[in-house]
């Protein structure tokens, strides 16, 4: 991540500097070029003490050790460890997956233009990218590919790595997939010419009523910002006054795009960000500049304890002043700011140099030392209750701080909501929990729309679908017998305490299906609780700047 540097000092902020880790960066810096260098360079160009240590301890293994052994390999699994020493976010890149973890955040790569996902060991087309290579050929969303390059292409050995690895590749090479559609066992040999496909950071821009606009982002890449723009002044030509930003499930992306989606809202030169680092140098600020478009709507954003990173860093600098509700649950609590550096074999490292603060000067990092159980802690919450009862949730009250306005938040482990909304547990009993766990509910949308494709693709939109579909008994009626057809008894106690949940998803499938992303989130966010909740708030005009706690 670039750092910028700003001339402006802070007023007033004060901020500890954070304790050095048990491990010293610049050594693992230094353990890590000198691991990777290896037996190459000697004399002196590297005189460092570390670097002869690692280099003699390599020598000594190649000459010496009982075995024969690989050191190109020694060394590429040695390099996480020494780098999951320091903190959670700073990882490794192996030239094989540098390019495939760029692509994300950048927006685009070369593949063949479909989003998958894996049933009983078989890949299943959820979406067929419109306009995309394999729209062209005639790829159908519900298709499954069962052979590539004429190779078998299903079993355990099959995941989502070793999926895109194989279907993505250079463009205007080619790939032969093997389809089987619907119930038919005869195979559909298609041949894909890879191109360039666009990943879509804006999942869904609608208006959920007369006045408010709803857009869901998925991550902060390169290009957000600029979808971000764009469906925020599609929603105010269709009359939005107030705006709604879904970030649950948002794991981050780039600093720099958080910073320029919540200068959109901010006024003239309001704290969005700071961050300190172990030298001076990655000292930064970072204010808004009145530029942005959107400084008198009223805004909420949706959290979940799966929002991380740029999530939180445009959540906290819309809470610290003041400008924007923030509605759901605690987030994951990651306030670290890493940057890749690409080595000289084309892998890289994204190491952590600084931490990012609040604009009230807080730090939402959660605890990483050792001991801690960070890969889990959002299990835990579960555990101990929080991510269902608002009493539940544990604030460190030695991390008090004020936003803008007087309002008091706290550090030290994500970003509470000013609104809690638990998760919603209503319709889930274990009859749910079975046919889901089978996927019987994916695969049942499915089959409903390889049935009714014709009739399907004659509708203009999903709000036709939903006009003509059938009755939602006769739906459920359906899915039922076909879950019994597939090994799960209906149990009909349970299912009508199910039956909203079930019908739901099962319309809001067909309707991605058919008709994509947005039509999905459409449907599915008409029962949405904490959609619910936000659109009370807004109602009360809870999200008028400046928020106060009355």
């Amino acid at each position: 991540m670039s750092q910028v540097s700003n001339n402006t000092h802070m007023n007033n902020k004060q901020t500890t500097r954070p304790a050095l880790l048990w491990l010293p960066l610049a050594m693992a810096i230094s353990a890590v070029i000198g691991i990777i260098i290896g037996s190459q360079f000697t004399g002196g160009k590297y005189p460092i003490d570390n670097d002869r240590k690692i280099n003699t301890i390599l020598n000594l293994i190649s000459n010496e050790y009982v075995d024969t052994v690989n050191l190109n390999d020694l060394i590429e699994s040695s390099i996480p460890q020494i780098l999951g020493n320091l903190d959670p976010h700073s990882v490794y890149l192996p030239k094989e997956d540098l390019q495939a973890a760029n692509d994300e955040l950048n927006g685009s790569f070369c593949g063949v233009g479909i989003s998958f996902f894996i049933l009983n060991d078989t890949i299943s087309i959820s979406e067929v990218i419109p306009g995309g290579p394999s729209e062209k050929v005639g790829i159908q969303a519900g298709d499954r590919i069962v052979t590539v390059n004429d190779s078998n292409f299903v079993g355990p050995k099959i995941n989502n790595g070793l999926v895109m690895k194989t279907l993505r590749g250079k463009k205007d090479t080619s790939v032969k997939l093997g389809i089987k559609r619907g119930n038919g066992s005869k195979i559909l040999n298609f041949t894909v010419t890879r191109g360039d496909i666009p990943i879509n950071s804006v999942d869904a821009v609608y208006m959920i009523d007369r006045t408010t606009g709803y857009l869901k982002v998925n991550q902060f890449g390169r290009t957000t910002h600029s979808e971000f723009i764009t469906g925020l002044n599609l929603l105010k030509e269709e009359g939005a006054k107030r705006y709604l930003i879904d970030l649950r499930g948002n794991g981050g992306g780039y600093m720099e795009i958080a910073i320029r989606m919540a200068n959109e809202f901010l006024h003239e030169n309001q704290l969005i960000l700071f961050t300190k680092g172990r030298e001076k140098k990655l000292d930064s600020e970072f204010w808004s500049d009145n530029e942005g478009q959107f400084h008198d709507a009223e805004v909420i954003v949706l959290m979940d304890e799966y929002s991380a990173s740029a999530s939180e860093i445009f959540a906290g600098a819309m809470q610290d002043n003041d400008r924007g509700l923030i509605v759901g649950r605690r987030s994951f609590g990651k306030g670290l700011v890493q940057t890749q550096i690409d080595l000289p074999d084309q892998s890289a490292i994204r190491l952590t140099i600084a931490r990012y603060y609040t604009p009230s000067g807080r730090c939402i990092q959660k605890d990483y030392k050792r001991g801690a159980n960070y890969e889990f802690e959002v299990f835990d919450r579960y555990s101990n209750g929080e991510i269902y009862n608002q009493d539940s949730i544990k604030v460190d009250k030695s991390q008090i701080f004020k936003t803008l306005h007087g309002r008091t938040v706290y550090g030290g482990g994500g970003i509470i909501p000013d609104v809690f909304v638990p998760r919603d547990t209503s319709g889930i009993t274990s009859y749910y929990i079975e046919v889901a766990n089978a996927g019987l509910i994916q695969k049942f949308a499915f089959k409903y729309v390889e049935v009714n494709r014709a009739a399907l693709n004659k509708m203009k939109d999903y709000k036709q679908f939903l006009r003509m579909e059938p009755s939602s008994e006769a739906l459920l009626n359906d899915f039922v017998t076909y879950a019994a057809q597939n090994g799960v008894p209906a149990r009909w106690y349970y299912i009508n305490q199910s039956r909203d949940v079930i019908v739901t998803q099962i319309k809001a499938l067909v309707a991605r299906t058919v008709f994509g992303s947005e039509a999905y989130y459409s449907i599915i966010n008409r029962d949405d609780k904490t959609i619910q909740a936000a659109l009370k708030a807004f109602n009360k005009h809870k999200a008028a700047y400046p928020i106060s706690d009355k």
